[in-house]
C-alpha cells in the first residue's frame, strides 16, 4: 500500500532541515573582516552572512508547542548557523555532515524512534540519501528537479521564503493540531515558557 503525504506526515515526531537553500535562499555572503593578528596589526578573515525568514522562526515555536522535535543537518560549518540554532533553541544541530544518515541514525537511537517518524526537508542532491530513507521526505519549491521528483511533498514556498513554515504547517495540519497550536501560540493568557520562546537575539557566548 502506498502512503499519501498526509498519511506519512501523521506519524512524524522529529523534523530535520538542511540549511542553505532550505532555511535560507541558498546565497552565501562572504566578506573580509579585519582581525587583530596579535602583533599589533590586523589580518583579513572570512566572515559569512546568511539571511533567515521570520516565518520559519515561528514554525520552530509551533513545533515546540505541538511536542515535535526539530534540528538541522548541514554540510557547511558556520557560526551564523550556530547562532541561529541557539536562537531557535533547536533540539539537534549537526554541522560539517557530508553524509546525513549518520546523524539521523544517532537521533533515532537517542529518541527511540523509527525512520517513519522522521521528516527531512532538503533541496539538493546531498539530501537525497536522507530523503530516500526517512518516513516523510520534503523538497522546497526551489529544490533541484531530481530532488523534487523523489519527495513525498514539495513546499509552495522557496527556501528562505517560508519553505520551513510550509513543511511544519503541513505536518501539523495532517496531525489535526495546526489550529489549536496556532491559538496556543498567540494566546496572551498562555505565554511561552523561556525554553520555547525564540527571537531574543540568540546567545552569542
Amino acid at each position: 500500500m502506498t502512503l499519501s503525504a498526509r498519511d506519512r506526515a501523521r506519524k512524524i515526531k522529529v523534523i530535520l532541515f538542511d540549511v542553505d537553500g532550505v532555511l535560507t535562499d541558498g546565497r552565501i555572503w562572504v566578506f573580509p573582516a579585519p582581525v587583530a593578528d596579535g602583533k599589533g596589526g590586523y589580518e583579513s578573515r572570512m566572515v559569512e552572512f546568511k539571511g533567515y525568514n521570520a516565518h520559519d522562526g515561528t514554525a520552530f515555536s509551533l513545533m515546540k508547542i505541538a511536542g515535535l522535535k526539530s534540528g538541522i543537518i548541514t554540510k557547511r560549518i558556520s557560526e551564523t548557523v550556530a547562532m541561529r540554532a541557539r536562537d531557535l533553541k533547536l533540539d539537534f544541530v549537526y554541522q560539517g555532515q557530508s553524509y546525513k544518515m549518520k546523524p539521523i541514525r544517532e537521533i533515532m537511537a537517542q529518541e527511540g524512534i523509527g525512520l517513519d517518524e522522521i521528516a527531512y526537508v532538503g533541496d539538493d542532491v546531498i539530501d537525497l540519501p536522507a530523503m530516500r530513507e526517512v518516513g516523510f521526505a520534503i523538497a522546497t519549491a526551489n529544490a533541484r528537479e531530481r530532488v523534487k521528483a523523489e519527495a513525498h511533498y514539495v513546499t509552495a514556498s522557496a527556501g528562505g521564503d517560508g519553505a520551513g513554515r510550509d513543511a511544519v504547517e503541513f505536518i501539523l495540519d495532517a496531525q489535526g493540531i495546526l489550529d489549536q497550536t496556532i491559538e496556543a501560540y498567540i494566546d496572551e493568557g498562555n505565554p511561552l515558557p523561556p525554553s520555547m520562546d525564540i527571537g531574543k537575539g540568540g546567545d552569542l557566548k
